[in-house]
């Protein structure tokens, strides 16, 4: 079997850390800012904003989209071509948006960023996750990989924390906008220049594999009796297909697919409700989210990764999603804002699911379906982002405002809550299945 020697392999890691964290930390440094830029573009001078969120749940209805058609297709192409190719795409594309921003917050410039930052975050907003947790699985093995994954998260934690610190202490929100920029260069000439190409040990098979599908399909093809759709959308093909290969690969994407969506209800709601019952602004809006970084520091690098030595992945996905409906309840129902900084600090444990789903995941493939795997899990998953504005938006906007049917503006978060315990009821269902055997390969 062809691996990578120890000394590289670890190398290769810490460099695909280190480009995760910058990635991150321009992205999420802006996360704090972007509220205030949105209300003080569209409605200056207000607490509350119907078109800011009807507008952020367009957004997320389009990223959801681009994301459902591209996803699967990212994580085949990088099988075939190589991660680190495939990451150089979406490092560059993210460094558009923030310099829009960095340059004026005036109307027309949010606008500018609104659809740039909607088209690029097609692929970029999970690309990069998906594409570094197949890198981890070509270079990890199996029993080690639910504890690399955390680790990964809690890189992602980190750069959470440091963004939102810089965010807190940056002299204004135009400098906010502008180190977010330079750090999304940094993270694309780091990578080019450190990362080294995943150590894929079938390489060679999945070239042979292509080759043979295209000869498959061109035969079909000629077969006018016997037409088949699924070559004309391989992409399809390919998730139906693993979905098919494993029934706990598909409760893992049902499990995905209703987290997914009690997320995103989440992150659409939380700021704005926080805006318009709280008062909150920028420099409280980082506060909380340096709590909830410091939360999954914790919880990914050091719980999680002792956890994963005593416990399954199945164990630990179901203690996730039960502290994650704790925490989005406690929002809903919060009297006084002491109330909303404690529901931030069970992110301890509700960061859970995440590294726990995606080790599942791995371990019902091959080493030459890793990038189509977890592809096709944040695929399904984007059904969500289509999915989550319909429903969230307009219940948000309307708790909110001054005609919603009862007083109760958290009223959107607990739909929020419910709809992760679907995920928490599914997973209790998921049993450990075998892993797939690694498929070697001779020097």
């Amino acid at each position: 079997m062809v691996m990578a020697e120890p000394g590289i392999m670890s190398w290769g890691l810490s460099h695909l850390f280190l480009t995760v964290f910058l990635f991150n930390l321009s992205h999420y440094m802006v996360v704090p800012a972007i509220t205030d830029v949105s209300m003080a573009a569209l409605c200056p001078g207000e607490d509350e904003c119907s078109l800011a969120i009807y507008l952020s749940g367009l957004q997320q209805t389009i990223i959801g989209l681009g994301s459902l058609m591209m996803m699967p297709l990212i994580g085949k192409l990088s099988d075939q071509y190589g991660r680190k190719l495939l990451l150089t795409f979406p490092l560059m594309l993210a460094i558009f948006p923030a310099a829009v921003l960095a340059y004026s917050r005036e109307k027309g410039y949010f606008y500018a960023y609104f659809v740039l930052n909607t088209l690029t975050s097609m692929v970029c907003e999970e690309t990069v996750f998906c594409l570094s947790l197949a890198y981890l699985a070509d270079n990890v093995a199996e029993q080690r990989r639910a504890s690399v994954f955390g680790i990964l998260s809690g890189i992602s934690s980190c750069s959470f924390v440091a963004g939102n610190l810089l965010s807190r202490f940056l002299p204004s929100t135009a400098s906010v906008f502008q180190v977010s920029a330079a750090t999304a260069i940094v993270s694309v000439v780091y990578m080019r220049i450190f990362l080294p190409e995943s150590d894929m040990e079938a390489t060679v098979i999945a070239v042979t594999s292509r080759e043979e599908s295209a000869n498959e399909c061109l035969l079909e093809k000629r077969n006018i009796d016997d037409q088949r759709p699924l070559c004309t959308i391989p992409i399809l093909h390919d998730s139906i297909s693993l979905l098919k290969s494993s029934w706990t690969f598909s409760q893992a994407a049902i499990v995905a697919f209703f987290n997914t969506l009690g997320d995103l209800g989440l992150l659409s709601a939380l700021l704005y409700y926080l805006k318009a019952e709280f008062h909150f602004d920028k420099d409280q809006f980082a506060d909380l989210m340096i709590i909830h970084g410091i939360g999954g520091i914790i919880s990914q690098m050091v719980l999680f990764p002792m956890l994963a030595r005593v416990m399954n992945e199945e164990k630990l996905l179901a203690i996730g999603l039960a502290f994650n409906c704790i925490h989005i309840f406690l929002f809903a129902v919060a009297w006084s804002s002491w109330v909303v900084y404690l529901a931030s600090t069970l992110q301890i444990l509700s960061v859970f699911s995440g590294p726990s789903l995606r080790s599942i995941v791995s371990k019902q493939v091959g080493p030459t379906e890793q990038g189509k795997a977890q592809g096709c899990i944040t695929g399904l998953s984007s059904l969500a982002c289509i999915i989550s504005p319909l429903v969230f938006s307009p219940l948000t906007a309307l708790f909110l405002s001054d005609h919603a049917p009862f007083r109760f503006p958290g009223f959107s978060l607990i739909c929020v809550a419910f709809t992760v315990m679907i995920a928490f009821i599914q997973s209790m269902l998921i049993k450990a299945a075998p892993a797939v055997p690694p498929i070697l390969v001779s020097d």
